[in-house]
Order: C-alpha cells, then sequence, then structure tokens
C-alpha cells in the first residue's frame, strides 16, 4: 500500500473517530438513570424507558469499541505497522482497508 493510500485512510479514520466523540458527547442524556416512580409512570412506560436506556448503553459501548480500534490503527500508522495482518503478518489488501480502516488481519486470517 502506498504512502497516497495510508493518508486516504487516516483522513478517514480521524473523521470516524471525531463523529463518534461527536455522537459520544450527544447521546449522554440517553443513558441518565430512568427515574421507577410509578405515580410519574405507568409501569410500560417505564419498561419502554428502561430498554431505550440499555439500547443507549450498548450503543455507547459499541461506539467506544469503534474508537479503540481507531486509536489502534492509527497508532499502528504512525507506527509504519499499519496494513499488516496481526496473525500472519502478510499485507493486508488495500480493498479491504478501504471497506474497514481499522481491520487487523487479512482475509485468510480472519476466517
Amino acid at each position: 500500500m502506498n504512502q497516497k493510500d495510508i493518508e486516504k485512510i487516516k483522513q478517514r479514520l480521524l473523521e470516524m473517530r471525531d463523529e463518534l466523540e461527536m455522537l459520544n458527547a450527544t447521546a449522554k442524556a440517553s443513558t441518565a438513570t430512568v427515574v421507577l416512580d410509578q405515580s410519574s409512570v405507568g409501569r410500560l412506560s417505564r419498561v419502554d424507558a428502561l430498554q431505550g436506556q440499555q439500547m443507549a448503553l450498548e450503543t455507547e459501548r459499541r461506539r467506544k469499541l469503534q474508537l479503540t480500534q481507531i486509536t489502534g490503527a492509527l497508532q499502528r500508522i504512525e507506527s509504519n505497522n499499519y496494513g499488516f495482518c496481526a496473525d500472519c503478518g502478510e499485507e493486508i489488501i488495500a480493498g479491504r482497508l478501504f471497506i474497514n480502516p481499522t481491520a487487523t488481519k487479512c482475509v485468510n486470517c480472519s476466517e
């Protein structure tokens, strides 16, 4: 993979990171504690609120995982280890990295 392609991928990773951080900042209210006061909220409304809270927490967990993967990819770019399979050491094809810039394994090793 040439330096121009790596720079494009790096820019994409930085944009992905910025977007995820912005989403995390705006989604904080969704993960707030649900009030369980039956006099102010009906049982079904509470269940719906709890379900919404759990979905928001799972979404936040997935965003954090993505941020960790993006940080790892950016570190590999800086250390010139980007684009090589973590298992076999072979070069990961550019098409795979354009689709998933956080990929750490080649197609053969990921199966």
